[in-house]
């Protein structure tokens, strides 16, 4: 019997994606089903669906679902089984009209114009827009781009089980990274782990990722690295280039027995709390027993406070996950210790200073962020030395040569240490 941790909601994972065969026979099936138009996000979650990440759903959540996570946590046709972000699929008005109550239809991916599963049609309902961002971004300030994917849905929801008939390019397109649930596991098993950290990546792993994934191996039988390889906000890092980055640091830094890497199709909804909440049940389902949070976990902006993420733990029900989170405190390059610290450990207080050219001027502290990497390589700034590895840096130098049109990239209170608790 496997010790890992058991999935979300379920003595085993619920994977909705249809073998090769079933597969081929739905597809050409749906040729001649009426079509429902997804946006990205509404495809990363139908995959999430399909490879048993979002175990136990069995599709798109209906309208009391919809109201039971918004308002509090949990899915009423489930028992009031935990659950902290709506997993919806919208569509307009008059596609709604058209589809008769238990009708099936083909799902429909508008980027890859592809067919990527169906769905009975069980329930059509409307919602409160305002109030799901009320709920689960806590603002509903159109600048944040999870309240801007919410506000562009269409104003009828559909909901009903589905049956996934693709993992549209993931399998190939990220070859050796994308895993399904059942793959972790299974390596997981294989070297004798038990407990098992992920670390949420969507950016580039600088120095103090590196840091908090050594920690956790400190404690934990190993260390899952688990990027998100689905779509971000303009200005981040592809995914492609990410997943080099990742790999040249951890190839060269990590003990192979202590590392496992892996890829998963989500969109970013960068719901800060709510969304640290949904990264740790789903990693559950991928088996592991707990989840790095850092500073600003899944926060974009200011919207949040910078340990948000890890209080928000503390305020939900104690068997509402069986994974634990690793809350660590805001890491950062010590030039007095010589070493990356940490808040709880680095008794030296003042900030680094590093001239135009890369330069350290004095100081101590060197505050590391994602955001603030990108800032520096979009605007071609030098990237201090301590900030991460050489190997990562030449891989990133070389995607932001290649841009022809720079995007700009604000930095905000959590990047710089303005909002610094």
């Amino acid at each position: 019997m496997s010790k890992l941790v058991a999935p979300h909601g379920s003595a085993e994972l619920k994977p909705l994606l249809l073998d090769e065969s079933a597969g081929q026979e739905e597809l050409k099936r749906a040729q001649g089903l009426k079509k429902v138009p997804m946006a990205s996000r509404e495809t990363g979650d139908l995959i999430m669906m399909g490879i048993g990440a979002f175990t136990p759903l069995d599709g798109f959540m209906g309208q009391a679902d919809w109201q039971g996570c918004c308002d509090t946590f949990s899915m009423p046709s489930r028992k009031n089984l935990f659950w902290p972000i709506p997993i919806t699929l919208s569509a307009s008005t008059e596609t709604a009209g058209s589809i008769a109550p238990g009708e099936e239809v083909a799902l429909w991916d508008l980027e890859t114009e592809a067919i990527m599963g169906t769905m009975k049609v069980m329930e059509k309902y409307g919602i409160d827009k305002e109030h799901e961002c009320k709920q689960v971004f806590k603002t509903i300030d159109p600048a944040h781009p999870g309240v801007q994917k919410v506000m562009e849905q269409g104003p009828v929801n559909l909901a009903g089980p589905v049956k996934v008939i693709s993992e549209s390019y993931y399998p190939s397109m990220f070859a050796g990274i994308y895993q399904r649930p059942a793959d972790s596991r299974r390596v997981f098993e294989e070297r004798g782990w038990n407990t098992v950290a992920a670390l949420q990546l969507r950016n580039p792993m600088h120095g103090s990722h590196a840091y908090l994934a050594w920690i956790a191996i400190e404690v934990c039988d190993g260390v899952y690295v688990h990027q998100l390889v689905g779509k971000l906000k303009p200005g981040d890092i592809p995914a492609e280039v990410r997943v080099k980055a990742i790999d040249v640091l951890v190839s060269k830094y990590f003990r192979k027995d202590r590392v496992v890497q892996g890829g998963y199709p989500m969109e970013m909804r960068y719901a800060g709390p709510r969304e640290a909440l949904l990264h740790a049940l789903f990693r559950q389902n991928y088996g592991c027993s707990h989840l790095i949070v850092g500073r600003d976990h899944a926060g974009v902006g200011d919207y949040y406070g910078p340990f948000d993420a890890q209080k928000i733990f503390n305020e939900i029900p104690a068997d509402a996950l069986l994974l634990r989170p690793l809350c660590m405190d805001w890491t950062f390059y010590c030039y007095e210790c010589g070493s990356m610290a940490s808040m709880k450990t680095c008794p030296h207080q003042s900030k680094a200073v590093i001239d135009e050219d890369g330069n350290y001027k004095g100081g101590a502290r060197l505050l590391l962020s994602g955001t603030l990497l990108r800032k520096l390589m979009s605007e071609g700034k030098p990237v201090p030395a301590e900030f991460s590895r050489p190997e990562v840096i030449a891989v990133l130098k070389e995607y932001y040569d290649s841009l022809e049109q720079k995007v700009e990239v604000k930095l905000h209170g959590h990047a710089t240490g303005a909002a610094e608790k």
